[in-house]
């Protein structure tokens, strides 16, 4: 006995675990939906989509691509006619639903682009939709992958056959951002928790992790050695990954690494000898990893620990028919009083059949876990698209499951400007909102604004676009007037100062001999510019004795007659450009006004000075 005590023992018992009896539930007959036909296209994604409101499937069509949108409660046979997304122009490679709004999903097909769809909460029964609120059209071959920010709002990412990676700001539907640092096809990508570093395996067989924003390779090594397609797929706030795919003998493997180093991976381990690509899906509230093959009737399921070997086989769900795709509904979707933690919808490869798979825990208790069903992701975004493309990070945003929370449901409408920049209707509002509550900085000037000096008018207009800056060029006093020398003010006449030019739709006052260039037409002053200019012109009359009255008063009445003209005539600015449009040109007439008033003095005093010389009194001309 006491020798037996002194035997160090080599049992170490059972891991504990609350997953360690999981197990996999079909869903009753009733409750699958039937009569799909399902795409046969080769490429390796899931062509299924599900959130709590709508299951989307990718559809097998001809002359294009297509999607069919159900309702959660459409259960059954579905009608042949049912309403499909019919927008592409080749077969759909992959769907994913707006995290953030249950009614919006994308999609990327084979014509190159990737699409945004509003889905209505009733569906599109027997309608197609053939109009996406937005088209996203920058990459040059076929977009095979789309994924969604975790937690910025109109974020998204696609990946196509042209090695690229583009970010887009769904809301302008632009691209933000263009990584190009892979040399070959790109087979997956994933987000970390809170969206900050980007991982992704491509046909080079090299794991990256990118950092999204600047487009650099934080970090790389040599993935999974097999020619086949690898996947990956980041372990929530862990530091690690988790990838699958195929080693130099052609046997499926999965495998764990830490972020910080990918020369070697923590723990790597073969499954079998099958063909099929393997797809990881993790479960970042209860650790587990699910494993499904494309192709396979089953799915392993793993639960993640922090130390070694890190990765547990638990088991695996078996059924006799393949699968080839997979959906998996947000937890908040799930059903928390029957311990629900993973829900599949598997698109069967023989039968034309969407079928929902539950993972649960066995509890005989009804009552809402904590344990199992921490809280998690809710849907709303944790930063704006700015916010992220600036700098920050923050992790989702989370809600108790057994309160729940609902989504978005409101349709994203997008206005094309005059600039061809798209906006969603809600930042156009508060850009107006924002204009109108704004402090005016814009100086209109008083009516009797003249200083009495060869300077003319206070000008305290700090926004006028024709003032001049050391930064800034010198700009031409009259943009629509040639390039010509100036006549010497000695060969001048005091008669040929200014001259009134009559215009049928404007009035200017230019120098003689100026000609407007053809459709270079300045825009007529504002009403209260007319007013300022009218006074100063009169006061001008006043104060300079040596200029004829009778032709001063020609002009002022001239330049009186042709604003009145055009204020009869002219229709008022109808919205805020044309009110800013006109408000810069008359900046620009009033200016070159000005100026004139100022040169008109300059002359005035030289030629009182010639006639003093001459011995002239000064109020008359002999």
């Amino acid at each position: 006995m006491s020798q037996r005590s002194g035997v160090k023992s080599l049992f170490k018992g059972v891991r504990s675990s609350k997953f360690r009896h999981v197990f996999g539930s079909l869903a009753k007959k009733d409750r699958i939906y039937d009569n799909l036909k399902i795409t046969k296209n080769a490429n390796d994604s899931n062509f299924c989509a599900v959130n709590p409101k709508f299951i989307a499937v990718c559809t097998e069509s001809s002359g294009g691509g297509s999607f069919i949108v159900l309702p959660q409660s459409q259960y059954g046979r579905i009608e042949v006619n049912a309403g499909r997304v019919v927008g592409h122009r080749g077969p759909i490679l992959d769907l994913k639903w707006n995290p953030f709004n249950d009614n919006v999903i994308a999609s990327c097909s084979d014509d190159c682009t990737v699409k945004i769809w509003y889905i209505p909460d009733e569906g599109l029964q027997q309608r197609n939709l053939n109009e996406p609120i937005m088209d996203l059209i920058e990459h040059q071959r076929r977009v095979s992958f789309i994924e969604w920010h975790p937690t910025a709002d109109n974020i998204l990412l696609s990946t196509g056959f042209d090695y690229l990676v583009i970010i887009w700001n769904v809301s302008k539907g632009a691209p933000v951002r263009v990584i190009d640092c892979h040399p070959d096809v790109i087979h997956s990508m994933s987000f970390n928790r809170d969206g900050s570093l980007l991982a992704t395996t491509c046909k080079d067989k090299i794991l990256r992790i990118i950092d999204p924003r600047s487009g650099e390779v934080v970090n790389s090594g040599v993935c999974h050695r097999g020619s086949k397609a690898s996947r990956v797929v980041f372990l929530g706030e862990t530091g690690k990954l988790f990838t699958t795919g195929f080693s130099r003998y052609s046997d499926r493997q999965w495998a764990v690494w830490s972020e910080h180093d990918l020369s070697e991976p923590l723990t790597i381990e073969n499954i079998d000898s099958s063909s099929g690509v393997l797809f990881p899906f993790y479960d970042n509230d209860t650790r587990m990893v699910y494993i499904a093959g494309k192709g396979d009737g089953n799915i392993r399921y793993y639960e993640l620990t922090d130390e070694p070997p890190f990765c547990h086989y638990i088991s695996q769900f078996l059924t006799g028919f393949p699968q080839r795709g997979l959906g998996v509904m947000p937890k908040r979707g799930l059903d928390v009083y029957r311990c629900e933690v993973f829900r599949f919808y598997k698109l069967h490869a023989t039968r034309p059949v969407c079928e929902p798979i539950s993972m649960i825990v066995p509890r005989k208790s009804q009552q809402f876990q904590s344990d199992i069903f921490p809280d998690t992701p809710a849907p709303t975004p944790a930063l704006s698209a700015d916010e992220w493309l600036s700098g920050k990070n923050r992790n989702p945003i989370l809600i108790n499951l057994k309160t729940g929370s609902g989504a978005k449901t409101n349709k994203p409408v997008f206005l094309k400007t005059e600039k061809n920049i798209l906006q969603t209707s809600d930042a156009n509002n508060e850009r107006k909102f924002a204009f109108i509550s704004q402090e005016n900085k814009v100086d209109y000037r008083q009516k009797n604004g003249y200083n009495g000096d060869s300077n003319g008018f206070h000008n305290n207009c700090h926004d006028n676009p024709i003032d001049k800056s050391p930064e800034s060029p010198p700009r031409k006093k009259f943009p629509w007037i040639k390039d010509r020398e100036p006549k010497k003010a000695a060969t001048m006449n005091v008669c040929d100062i200014v001259t009134v030019q009559h215009l049928p739709t404007a009035t200017f006052v230019t120098l003689e001999d100026d000609v407007p260039e053809v459709n270079c037409t300045p825009s007529p002053p504002l009403s209260d510019d007319i007013n300022t200019l009218n006074n100063s012109i009169n006061i001008n009359i006043n104060n300079n004795n040596n200029l004829n009255n009778n032709q001063m008063n020609g002009i002022s009445n001239g330049i009186k007659h042709e604003t009145q003209s055009f204020l009869d005539t002219s229709p008022p600015p109808k919205n805020e450009r044309e009110l800013w449009s006109a408000f810069h040109s008359q900046c620009a007439t009033i200016h070159s006004l000005e100026q004139q008033i100022a040169d008109k003095d300059k002359r005035i005093k030289d030629l009182e000075e010639l006639l003093s010389r001459m011995g002239c009194d000064g109020q008359h001309i002999y």
